[in-house]
């Protein structure tokens, strides 16, 4: 990788055991590699939006790029922070987006965080959903490990 995490970041990701928690949760919703048509293609923003309604959160749909930002934090000192999900092929890419003091200290997918923390040549494959309740199960615990992510580190000392 041509590039190094933050210290905080790394340290905070460690902290709330991120790369097992990821990979436990790719490994619960795995893929059927040999039935692509085991999983919704195309969803339905309002679906979703009821989805993260109902576990507490609004989202903003992005025409254009074609994902949900959720949850933007901006009541911190130093940090802004937010959750960006991209569900495609019924698929499930999460991206934290974290500025501190106005400069960009993380923004990668999740993919990219394992392997920074792991291993360069070790992937975890984004969960997949099948179904809704699906998908609700996969986002109600990307946002435990938001809420994870987002307390230690605004509490980093």
């Amino acid at each position: 990788m041509s590039f190094e995490m933050k210290p905080e970041i790394k340290t905070v990701l460690e902290k709330i055991e991120f790369v097992d928690r990821y990979r436990a949760l790719s490994e619960q919703f795995e893929g059927n590699p040999d039935d692509i048509n085991d999983r919704i293609e195309n969803y339905e923003i309002e679906k979703v939006n009821e989805i993260f309604n109902k576990l507490g959160y609004d989202a903003d749909f992005d025409d254009k790029e074609k994902f949900f930002k959720v949850g933007v934090l901006d009541n911190s000192p130093n940090y802004m922070i937010w959750f960006n999900i991209i569900l495609e092929y019924g698929m499930t890419e999460f991206i934290w987006v974290v500025y501190r003091n106005n400069e960009v200290r993380l923004g990668s997918p999740w993919s990219v965080y394992s392997r920074l923390l792991i291993d360069p040549s070790e992937r975890i494959k984004k969960p997949v959903y099948r179904s809704y309740k699906e998908l609700e199960e996969i986002l109600k615990e990307a946002f435990l490990m938001y809420e994870d992510f987002k307390y230690e580190l605004i509490n980093f000392l």
